[in-house]
């Protein structure tokens, strides 16, 4: 989606820019006068005339048109209100079955934005129209031209108004949202290979350290600009000691660096925001995905089908982040460039935490384990295919163990224990 993804502190301000429930729409009220006073202009200056001289014109009495702008713009102010309560109802009553995590995501949407901005253009527009037109004046001096594009502006509004009504009641279907989620997650991975690794930090080869400005979450990474930095800088190395989601405080080290490098142009890579967002990309998507799916299998809401949609959505991110894998013995470090060092940021960094709060709400659904033992398996069968890592391989086995292990822990009913054992014995029958 647009600017889903941001690179360092510019991208991710102009995310907050544009991205949101209020910026589309001022752009629409700021431009409506210029629009509003060059269609009176065209009407005066013939446009008018034109349209009565080939009986297009919308209408032959000037109070005609004064009540028709008058009516318009009550219509539009009505749409406003209602479209905003609407929403608000939605909204939150999808946050309070769903997570409330998941607003800043639909705010984003584009059909809920755009209907906003398009009705708040329309009514602009018609107040300006309004203005400018005299009940008592004769049919020529009417802005005709003006008053059809009124009435094609409320039209266009009508059509986007049932569009997105009906995209924002789909908002309340999970599914929607967390294949949405899980696309995001899994659109893009950045490659990272493994290195031998480097003097520890309080080597002499990693001497200067840049700290954290403020208190907060990494918002993004801007790879790019490390390379281009290193690239135009002194010949070195930089070892990135936070990631996109972690929380740092003010002071905390953030880079380590074995050259003088622009400290700004370093901590301009990596904003530090107030929350977790959705601009950390994949960090933040995966764990929503995770909460989406405690959330379904609580007590209160008891929705077992949309964990399994979960489920498998967090197995088709984590094939879609393979090449984030490095082995046990191995630095990860960039592809694209060896010299900047992401040591905790590969596939192992993205996945431990979440997948383990995962089997923890998990554990007591037995047809939650068995499901996801199986998608580690079909994974794993993936990977062989494929001539994948050894060791991720043996990873996924370690997940599918530990499942089963709790599952089995708290499963009371017999027959439960041995279809989890089961599902084991089916990754394990892989390898037969």
């Amino acid at each position: 989606m647009l600017l889903r993804r941001v690179k360092g502190f510019f991208g991710w301000v102009l995310h907050r820019m544009v991205l949101n429930y209020w910026s589309l729409a001022l752009a629409a009220v700021l431009i409506a006068f210029p629009v509003a006073y060059a269609l009176l202009l065209a009407d005066k200056e013939g446009a008018t005339d034109w349209l009565l001289s080939r009986d297009w014109a919308p209408t032959i009495v000037a109070a005609t048109a004064k009540d028709f702008l008058a009516m318009a713009a009550g219509v539009n102010a009505a749409f406003i209100t209602l479209y905003f309560s609407i929403t608000l109802i939605v909204l939150s009553l999808a946050a309070s079955s769903l997570g409330i995590r998941l607003i800043d995501r639909w705010l984003e949407s584009f059909f809920i934005r755009i209907s906003i901005a398009g009705l708040s253009f329309t009514l602009v527009v018609t107040m300006v129209a309004m203005l400018r037109v005299d009940d008592t004046a004769p049919v020529n001096e009417v802005p005709q031209l003006t008053v059809l594009a009124v009435l094609a502006l409320q039209a266009l509004n009508l059509g986007m108004l049932s569009v997105s009504l009906h995209h924002l009641g789909r908002t309340m279907f999970v599914d929607r949202s967390v294949s949405a989620l899980a696309a995001d997650a899994g659109s893009q991975a950045t490659p990272l290979t493994g290195a031998a690794p480097s003097t520890g930090d309080d080597g002499e080869a990693l001497r200067h350290v840049v700290t954290a400005q403020r208190e907060g979450y990494v918002e993004s990474l801007d790879l790019d600009d490390l390379q281009h930095l290193l690239r135009n800088g002194p010949d070195g190395r930089i070892r990135v000691l936070a990631g996109p989601g972690q929380h740092v405080l003010k002071g905390q080290p953030i880079y380590r660096c074995d050259a003088e490098l622009d400290e700004r142009r370093l901590l301009r890579a990596m904003p530090i925001g107030d929350c977790r967002s959705d601009t950390q990309g994949e960090v933040f998507q995966v764990r929503l995905l995770v909460e989406i799916a405690a959330r379904a299998l609580s007590p209160a809401v008891n929705d077992f089908y949309t964990a399994l949609t979960c489920a498998d959505k967090l197995t088709h991110v984590m094939g879609r982040q393979i090449p984030c894998w490095v082995d046990d013995e191995d630095l990860p470090v960039l592809a694209a460039d060896p010299r900047i060092e992401l040591p905790g940021q590969d596939f192992r960094g993205l996945f431990e935490n979440p997948l383990n709060a995962f089997r923890q709400a998990a554990c007591q659904y037995p047809s939650i384990a068995i499901r996801m033992i199986g998608n580690y398996a079909r994974l794993a069968t993936l990977l062989q295919r494929q001539g994948g890592s050894e060791q991720l391989r043996a990873y996924l086995r370690r997940l599918a163990t530990e499942m089963r292990d709790h599952a089995r822990s708290v499963a009371q009913y017999e027959e439960d224990r041995a279809d989890i054992d089961a599902a084991l014995e089916r990754f394990d029958a892989i390898d037969a």
